[in-house]
């Protein structure tokens, strides 16, 4: 039997190339809170139609058209996620937000009965129940494919998932839908859990902002699962934060017609990709275990050429013992309960400093710091960036060691 549906599919692609492809949208990338100016800095490097981002609450507004949704994923290394706006209206009561939803053309952006997950926040409008607010949307969405007569073909199993961001803000709506899927500090590298891991996407800020050269050597000491060097490699053998993952966008109607431009992409910075001729980027942690995950991490994903990985105690460590010249060294030192007693913590975090300032002269550091009483006790200029890490706020001291 004819698959239904199949005999007005031209003119739904023409409605898709017309209204999806063909115009430029609304995106932001989230962000986190500090990361804006480096996430901006990031988008105006690459090559899309609109350069002119705009840092605004949360993360990064910009303009462009949907292969620049493409490449924001793939080459961000400091957004969570990128959502594009579809839809923006004014609902003071569900009467007008039903019929909002009932006229929208769900069909250009989401496959049929994909059953899209929400997110939504409600602020200064008198529709206040997010709970309401996602059933109208999840009903509406279903009634409109009912009423296209779509017919039942099912998206694959393997789709990604969907998720509508709605925030309406003293009754005005914005619908967003997510590009990204899983958070894009997601790199599809790491599967080994970690004791209180640094963020991929916060790993890669400390490394920017303590001005992290590809061509000098990093240590990254107190190494743990490795994110720093594995951030680090990635920079250095130019192969785009979201290589090794998958996104959203590709279970989106429009991806079936334009894959072309991202195979393009991916074509584009796969030629790029590079292998140094000797590694610069040396990790070291007193955890065997730790250290034989990081190793076969770096194998499976080509990047042990840019890593070297050694079983040490920093403290025993000397720059002489693996680099020439001077470059950054990177170090989260463990804190809490895994250190013992404050006094203890602190006592380490003193001697941590007097290494460095005594062994690394002609260094620049990135030191990851729990407390704010701690940055009194580097006993080097500093300038300090505070962070989010766990719902906690610590704090990033960058420098450099003078002679």
């Amino acid at each position: 039997p004819k698959e239904p549906g199949l005999s007005t599919r031209p003119h739904f692609e023409k409605r898709i190339k017309r209204h999806v492809i063909g115009r430029a949208k609304e995106f932001f990338a989230v962000t986190m809170p500090g990361f804006e100016s480096l996430c901006l800095e990031e988008l105006r490097a690459l090559s899309l139609s609109d350069q002119n981002g705009k840092i605004t609450p949360g993360g990064v507004a910009f303009k462009g058209r949907i292969h620049d949704c493409y490449q924001a994923n793939l080459n961000l290394r400091t957004a969570n996620r990128i959502l594009m706006r579809i839809d923006s209206f004014r609902a003071p009561n569900f009467r007008t937000l039903e019929k909002k939803i009932a006229g929208f053309p769900w069909e250009l952006y989401l496959q049929p009965f994909c059953e899209p997950e929400f997110r939504v926040t409600s602020r200064r409008s008198r529709i206040i129940h997010t709970k309401a607010i996602s059933q109208r949307f999840k009903s509406g969405i279903a009634q409109r494919f009912e009423e296209m007569n779509i017919g039942d073909a099912r998206i694959p199993l393997q789709s990604p998932r969907q998720t509508l961001f709605i925030r309406t803000l003293e009754d005005h709506f914005t619908v967003s839908l997510d590009s990204s899927g899983k958070n894009l500090y997601k790199r599809g590298i790491k599967k080994q859990p970690a004791t209180a891991p640094i963020r991929e996407t916060t790993a890669s800020a400390v490394l920017m902002l303590a001005g992290f050269s590809r061509s000098d050597p990093l240590l990254d000491a107190m190494c743990g699962s490795g994110t720093f060097s594995l951030e680090a490699a990635m920079m250095v053998q130019n192969i785009p934060a979201g290589w090794f993952r998958n996104f959203a966008f590709t279970g989106w109607p429009a991806f079936g017609i334009n894959y072309k431009r991202w195979e393009y992409l991916k074509s584009h910075h796969g030629k790029a990709i590079t292998q140094p001729a000797r590694a610069l980027i040396f990790a070291s942690d007193i955890d065997r275990n730790a250290c034989n995950l990081l190793e076969n991490v770096a194998a499976k994903h080509k990047l042990s050429q840019t890593i070297k990985v050694c079983n040490r105690d920093f403290f025993h460590l000397s720059p002489a013992d693996f680099a020439d010249r001077p470059g950054l060294v990177v170090i989260n030192p463990p804190y809490g309960r895994r250190i013992g007693t404050p006094r203890e913590s602190v006592s380490l975090f003193k001697h941590l400093c007097e290494k460095l300032k005594a062994d690394y002269k002609g260094w620049k550091f990135a030191l990851i710091v729990p407390r704010k009483s701690l940055l009194t006790e580097i006993p080097i200029p500093v300038k300090t960036h505070s962070v989010l890490h766990g719902g906690l706020k610590i704090y990033v001291a960058t420098g450099k060691i003078l002679s």
